[in-house]
């Protein structure tokens, strides 16, 4: 599946886990087995938005290309372009990252 073919229905968003540094401020290297999964991530593709008890689509908080902050076990592992994605619905997300 191609990226940029892919966009995500409702209320759902398409995320790219940003990698933590795998080295302490001692200097110690972190092995892959007892990283932490990231928290935070990049906005790849954003959803319409959900919809309201009237009908009308309420749109999302964040956009392409904000980094946001979630929960650790939030959204479903996805695969596209061979790249691992995350899709989650906003309301997985805690916070956008100021820059």
């Amino acid at each position: 599946m191609n990226l940029m073919k892919f966009k995500p229905l409702h209320d759902r968003v398409l995320v790219r886990r940003i990698e933590q540094n795998s080295k302490t401020s001692g200097g110690i290297i972190i092995p892959d087995n007892a990283k932490e999964k990231p928290i935070e991530g990049e906005i790849l593709a954003v959803g319409s938005g959900a919809r309201d008890d009237s009908g009308a689509i309420v749109p999302l908080d964040v956009k392409v290309g904000d980094t946001v902050i979630f929960g650790k076990w939030s959204g479903t592992e996805i695969k596209i372009d061979n790249e691992d994605l995350l899709i989650m619905k906003e309301s997985d997300i805690f916070g956008i990252k100021a820059a």
